[in-house]
């Protein structure tokens, strides 16, 4: 019997084949190298702009929290924390969030599911989302002034229900008030609310309608049974956001709220520009330290509820 012989390679391929295959793949692996560096360097501009403007102010306002008026370490002004004046401010500021933040998660999410019978790429659909996209960002002073011009003391609203004997606004007096944060507030929740859980609508497979449907379902079970529960980590995860959105605001209510501090924000105001709060000097960095915990809870839950979504959204 005889037996073929193999083909001879040429010279530089027989060079090649006899080298080890980590030499081989050495300058693939160099060259994905560098090309996954040159991606990373596109992100260098926003990793400046982080530490800059975010982490060094974020690290500055932490450790003066530990310091005394004469630069000495000093946890004195951590238990400021416990004071009642600084609690009562914490507890308005959660309840603010709270309440905005379930108003606006809810209203945003019933405007995502009539949005579900829009055309994806029509004019009323392309409108609520530029809309909701401006007005997430619609906030500070403008929405302040906004307000105080429709329904404040003199405001427009406010005046012509007088005029008829309709005074549900309390003169408007409420507005400069903690309560009267509610309205501003939600009036840029509801649109944050939009943009964030409109994605997870849309994600919701019509092969899962389609299935219920085949089985014997009604529309109830199909959302009591599949849709509600597919999408209530995304949806808690969004009111999560509100309500760190809602908790950190500090420009719309400086601008209603000129006089006392009910709310933590403001008392970091008031504690830089003033020398001492309650006795104690640097109290801003201690109430940053506990605004910080906050929000590092909350985000820290947001990021499990968004991974849990995530894992349908593939």
């Amino acid at each position: 019997m005889t037996v073929a012989n193999a083909p001879a390679l040429p010279s530089g391929e027989a060079e090649i084949s006899s080298r080890p295959q980590r030499e081989v793949d050495a300058p693939k692996r160099r060259s994905a190298g560098r090309r996954g560096l040159v991606k990373y360097l596109g992100l260098t501009p926003f990793a400046f702009y982080v530490v800059i403007f975010l982490g060094v102010p974020t690290v500055l306002a932490l450790v003066t929290g530990f310091f005394d008026a004469n630069g000495a370490f000093t946890l004195n002004n951590i238990t400021v924390l416990g004071d009642p004046v600084i609690l009562g401010a914490f507890a308005s500021s959660f309840w603010v969030s709270a309440v905005t933040a379930v108003v606006g998660a809810v209203v945003g999410a019933l405007v995502c599911y009539a949005m579900l019978g829009l055309k994806p790429d029509g004019t009323i659909r392309s409108f609520i989302d530029s809309a909701s996209s401006v007005l997430a960002q619609f906030g500070g002073v403008m929405l302040a002034f906004a307000f105080i011009a429709t329904i404040g003391i003199q405001g427009l609203v406010t005046v012509l229900l007088k005029g008829v004997g309709i005074d549900i606004f309390a003169n408007g007096v409420w507005l400069y008030q903690v309560p009267g944060l509610l309205l501003p507030y939600i009036y840029f929740q509801v649109p944050l609310m939009v943009i964030t859980f409109m994605p997870a609508l849309e994600g919701l497979k019509s092969q899962w309608a389609e299935a219920n449907a085949t089985l014997g379902g009604t529309r109830f079970s199909y959302w009591s049974r599949i849709a509600i529960p597919v999408l209530l980590p995304s949806f808690l995860g969004s009111l999560l956001l509100l309500f760190a959105n809602a908790f950190s605001s500090y420009a719309t209510a400086a601008a209603l709220i000129s006089q006392g501090a009910q709310i933590v924000p403001l008392q970091i105001r008031a504690s830089l520009i003033s020398e001492t709060v309650l006795g104690r000097s640097n109290v801003a960095g201690a109430l940053a330290l506990g605004m910080i915990v906050v929000m590092v809870i909350v985000m820290v839950a947001y990021s499990l509820l968004q991974n849990r979504t995530a894992r349908w959204q593939r």
